[in-house]
This record gives structure tokens, C-alpha cells and sequence, in this order.
């Protein structure tokens, strides 16, 4: 499996503009976000100081950068820094009233959109070839290519998406120490390998969950296989194949996903164990374990890689509930891979969760529960730290009635 030849929207508007030195330039627009193409351009360089910048990219103005690459990179954080600094000053009397932790999740997620709309104006054109024509540029091809594939003609970004395509290169290349997975030949902790787009498993607890729940007996059946829903990286098929299931299907929608499953499982010597299938939730048949790690919370994502954490009105969630007691042998089990944040946040309720299973004519046998350990479930400075410091990530263990 491998990813389309080019990942360019032939739809995206291509924008033109006159360069410092008066010479017309064009280029087609991209935004992984889907943020639309500015309708006002500038070209700058670096003699435009922060305070012009900030104010230009304020009123919806794109900056396209034509000086030192490097100096971008510090207008970039002068403009962040000035946003922040902006909105820690508002006065108390503006704020709206916070009266829940759910106000409080919205007026975050607005903020960070605001602030991602702004500081997105601040852009680069790349050449045909992917290339920056700017003065101390890295070469970023291999980076740009695997993030938005070969392109015939100049693109426009945000230089705030490039350095995702840099940082997101360097994690597909480095990779993710996964305990879960066991230690390779060398000693090593196995690594999963990331994609552009991906979810990164940098969360591993609920992989502890996954390698400690007790296999259901029907996979000890002839023949019994597993199927892991919306696979991401392959993480989760790769746990279970290592745990010994020898078959598991491994569904997505995403093809970025799925090639970026089957390079992780060829790393890992598991590409034998699983089929991977570009499915919406279920492949056909019915298996003896059904695992699927959905959204964790119900709200609309900004970009493709936000997919793997915000689920519109849990839909990915409800549509595994309601269809995991038609995809089970008798004697099978599905297991649910949620935290509870959307519950301290307001967002969704327990007894909701609990009469979506009931209603999908599934009982729960089991729970199994771990506490995060990343670093924003001890940051006091997090705006939802109150609701991430009560936050447990559960494995529901589900069989038909």
C-alpha cells in the first residue's frame, strides 16, 4: 500500500502577489487545516519589524516571507508572543463569564483557532521542487513530500504548517519508544514510526490497557481472528499480534494511515499477522475481539491529524457501539479504549456513555482503568488542567446480550 502520487488539491486557488523587488510571483494555496487562501497579500522581508507584522497579520493581511529564513522563525514567535500577551491583558470585564468546564473547553478551543488563524498568515512559497528560495533555508523536500506529496507548482503555506511538515518528518524518522511492544533484537524499546497526519502514540498508557486485558477464550477458537477499528499507526494491531493473536484486520479511512500502518508493522516483523482494510469502522465478518480506540472528545476538528482527538457529536464512538454486537462470535468481546475528559469537561456524561451501550444491546463485563502520565495532566498552567488532573483512560470490555 503507498500513498497517492500527489496530495495536491487542483481545487486550492492558485494567488499571485508582487515581490519585494517588483517582480510578479504566483503560487497554489495550501492549508492542512483548511483554513481558506488570504485575500490580501504582502511580500515582506526582514526589514518589516514585529509590532508591522503583527498588526498587518491582525487585519487578515498574508505576510509572504522573502528574507533569512531563520529570522522568519523569530517573527513567528514575536507574533505569537504578542497574541498571547494580548489576551492576557483583556480586561476581566470583557471575558465572558465562564459558568462551566464546558464554557471553559469552547472558549479554549476558540482561542487556539484565533490564534492559529493569525499566526497562519505568516507564509512561505516553495518551488515546484519543494524547495524555500530563501537565505539559510534547510532543505525540506523529503519533509514537504511526505507531508503533501511531489507538486507541478509553486505552493503557498503557512510557515506555522511547515514546521509541522519538519517536526513531523523528524518523528517519522526517529520514531516513538512503544514499552508495550517489548524490546527489539537490539535491546531497544520498539518504536512506532508516525506519518504526516497520523496520531502519534505518544500517549501510552491506554497500550498498558491493551496489553494487560485478558484475551477473550474465542480467540483460542480455530480459525478466531481480531479486528482493530480506525488503526492510525498499527499501534494497537501491532500490541495484539505481539500478545499472540495471529490474525487481526486493521480498518481506516485515511490511506496516509493505512501506508503508514503497513511501514510500521514491516518495521516490526508483524505484517504477516494484519490485513489492512480502508473501511468506514467495520470490515466484513465477525471476529472474537473487536478493539477500537475512537476520540476522546466530542467536538469538530480543525485538521486532519485533530481527527484522532476531537469526534463530532461522537459519531466514531457511536457508530462502533452500535455496530460491534453484529461483528462478534458468540463468546466475543470488543474493547473500548476511552478516557473520561470529556466527562470532566462537561461535554459528555457517564450515564449517556452507559445508555448508548445498553441501547446498542451490548452488556459491560469489565473495566480496566490507568491514570495519564503526560505532561499536561500536571500542568497547572493548562487552562483545562482541572478537568485533565481528574482524567482516567479506561478499556470497557464489551460482549453482546
Amino acid at each position: 500500500m503507498s500513498l497517492p502520487t500527489s496530495l495536491a488539491n487542483p481545487a486550492a486557488p492558485a494567488l499571485t502577489w508582487i515581490s519585494t523587488d517588483g517582480e510578479p510571483l504566483s503560487a497554489r494555496w495550501h492549508s492542512g487545516s483548511g483554513a481558506p487562501a488570504p485575500k490580501r497579500i504582502r511580500a515582506v522581508d526582514d526589514s518589516i519589524n514585529a509590532d508591522a507584522a503583527y498588526k498587518l497579520v491582525c487585519e487578515g493581511t498574508a505576510l509572504v516571507w522573502e528574507g533569512d529564513y531563520h529570522q522568519a522563525r523569530q517573527m513567528l514567535q514575536a507574533i505569537a508572543h504578542r497574541i498571547d500577551r494580548r489576551r492576557a491583558r483583556k480586561p476581566a470585564t470583557a471575558k465572558a463569564p465562564v459558568a462551566s468546564p464546558a464554557d471553559a473547553f469552547h472558549q479554549h478551543r476558540k482561542g487556539q483557532a484565533e490564534r492559529a488563524r493569525i499566526l497562519g498568515l505568516l507564509v512561505m512559497r516553495l518551488t515546484p521542487e519543494l524547495q524555500l528560495p530563501l537565505r539559510r533555508a534547510p532543505d525540506l523536500a523529503l519533509a514537504a513530500r511526505a507531508a503533501i506529496g511531489p507538486q507541478t507548482e509553486g505552493t503557498l503555506v503557512s510557515l506555522r504548517e511547515l514546521l509541522g511538515w519538519i517536526g513531523a518528518w523528524e518523528w517519522r524518522q526517529q520514531g516513538v519508544p512503544v514499552p508495550a511492544l517489548g524490546l527489539r533484537k537490539n535491546g531497544e524499546i520498539a518504536r512506532i514510526h508516525p506519518w504526516y497526519g497520523v496520531f502519534s502514540p505518544v500517549r501510552g498508557e491506554y497500550l498498558e490497557l491493551v496489553l494487560q486485558a485478558p484475551l477473550p477464550e474465542a480467540l483460542k477458537a480455530e480459525g478466531a481472528w481480531a479486528m482493530d477499528i480506525g488503526t492510525g499507526t498499527g499501534v494497537v494491531a501491532a500490541v495484539l499480534a505481539q500478545r499472540g493473536v495471529a490474525r487481526t484486520e486493521a480498518t481506516d479511512l485515511s490511506p496516509s494511515a493505512l501506508a503508514c500502518a503497513l511501514d510500521n508493522l514491516q518495521r516490526l516483523g508483524l505484517q504477516h499477522k494484519v490485513k489492512l482494510t480502508q473501511a468506514d469502522l467495520f470490515p466484513d465478518g465477525r471476529a472474537a475481539l473487536v478493539v477500537c480506540n475512537p476520540p476522546w472528545l466530542p467536538a469538530r476538528p480543525s485538521s486532519a491529524l485533530e481527527a484522532a482527538i476531537y469526534d463530532p457529536d461522537s459519531r466514531m464512538l457511536k457508530g462502533f457501539l452500535n455496530g460491534l454486537a453484529a461483528h462478534l462470535v458468540p463468546g466475543g468481546e470488543g474493547w473500548l479504549i476511552l478516557s473520561d475528559l470529556a466527562e470532566h469537561l462537561g461535554l459528555r456524561t457517564r450515564a449517556e456513555l452507559e445508555a448508548w451501550i445498553a441501547s446498542a444491546g451490548l452488556q459491560v463485563l469489565a473495566r480496566l482503568e490507568i491514570r495519564p502520565t503526560h505532561g499536561k495532566a500536571s500542568d497547572k498552567a493548562d487552562p483545562l488542567h482541572a478537568a485533565r488532573a481528574k482524567e482516567t483512560t479506561s478499556l470497557w470490555r464489551l460482549a453482546a446480550l
